[in-house]
């Protein structure tokens, strides 16, 4: 089981910003036998293809190059003309094959880890040149996979060379009796199938490698449980800041709503737990509003601020406990507690006018009773 410098085991999947960073540090999954493998059978098959014609092209230049007349051979500038063209010529030749090579090799370095372009692990590192830790690695598990590839590689391509040999032995003592140009196209297309049969032996180092090389990735980027803790820390916040934070956030909320009081129309209380402040303007309110509720400590301050500005308070149990479980603070009210609430205000409005207004029966007010609850 892999371990960190303080002892711990590394038992956690790597997290998606610890994936994140070292991606950006260029450690992803890389496969360069798959990347190998790919390169070889591409060059093989476009040779398989294209090599005779590529063949025939380089033979009119090489003709074309020996072939100059007395002017090229006494005039300097003519004859560096002639070589430039032909080197010219050749390039554009092989161009296709060079583009080939350079995007599979793009492609297939891509197919395990995807594109990722790191100026960090181009940067140098010192570290490396520690003699110590040349030699941990020289012990590693990775360095012990490297050696089984190339052992098995060796051992794939030579096997697979014998016996191509061995299969095509008779073309291979036939090539001695052909004339010279049939001959050289008879071993150019024997040494290209070779290629192609060496080459598709490496497919079997790539199938092991791929997998190999996503477990290593991953299991060198596990974490401890403390490292997950931390990273957990670092991106949610500490419990207890947040904790304080959202205390911090109630009580300036509680203080902007107790702010609020002063303004109200009415307090309803249950005179031992309860109170909700409320206020009506008939000309820019569709509904009364909830300014502020409380209950127990909250609740008596409430009361208390409302004698000091001498603001009606209506003892009213059930409509208390309604609106402080169905109303919401700067809302206005539930509609289905409208005729209780305006009864409640009307009552207040009265005295506030000096008007004979009836004494308030407030256990006759309409609450409906899915809004009512227990004391």
């Amino acid at each position: 089981m892999a371990e960190n410098d303080s002892g711990q085991e590394k038992t956690e999947e790597p997290s998606e910003k610890k994936l994140r960073e070292a991606s950006e540090k260029g450690q992803i999954a890389r496969s360069r036998e798959l990347t190998t493998f790919l390169m070889v059978i591409s060059a093989s098959l476009f040779l398989y293809f294209f090599g005779a014609g590529m063949i025939q092209s380089f033979e009119v230049i090489m003709v074309n190059g020996l072939s100059f007349d007395r002017d090229h051979a006494f005039d300097l500038t003519k004859m560096l003309e002639l070589i430039i063209a032909l080197v010219v010529e050749s390039i554009m030749l092989l161009m296709p094959f060079f583009i080939l090579m350079v995007s599979v090799a793009i492609i297939g370095s891509s197919l395990l880890g995807g594109f990722n372009f790191s100026a960090q692990a181009m940067s140098p590192k010192f570290s490396k040149l520690s003699p110590l830790k040349g030699i941990k690695r020289m012990l590693s598990t990775q360095a012990l996979m490297e050696l089984f590839k190339a052992l098995a590689k060796f051992t794939l391509v030579l096997a697979v060379a014998v016996y191509f040999l061995w299969h095509v032995y008779e073309d291979v003592i036939a090539i001695g009796s052909q004339a010279l140009h049939a001959a050289l196209a008879h071993s150019a297309k024997i040494i290209i199938e070779a290629f192609i049969f060496v080459s598709l032996a490496l497919i079997v180092v790539a199938i092991v490698d791929v997998p190999f090389q996503v477990w290593q990735h991953t299991t060198q980027l596990k974490m401890t449980k403390q490292e997950v803790k931390e990273e957990y820390k670092q991106q949610e916040g500490n419990p207890e800041v947040k904790g304080r934070i959202r205390q911090i956030q109630r009580e300036m909320s509680q203080r902007r709503m107790m702010q609020k009081v002063p303004e109200a129309d009415v307090i309803i209380t249950n005179p031992t737990h309860f109170s909700v402040a409320l206020k009506y303007e008939q000309d820019s309110m569709r509904a009364p509003v909830v300014l502020a509720s409380g209950v127990d400590f909250m609740a008596a301050q409430i009361r208390t601020l409302a004698k000091e500005h001498n603001i009606p308070i209506i003892e009213a149990p059930p409509l208390a406990r309604a609106l402080y479980y169905n109303a919401e603070i700067d809302q206005p009210i539930p509609d289905s507690l409208f005729k209780a609430v305006a009864a409640v205000l009307a009552y207040v409005f009265g005295l506030r006018d000096n008007k004979r207004t009836k004494p308030l029966d407030v256990s006759s007010l309409d609450i409906p009773n899915d809004l009512k609850t227990e004391p």
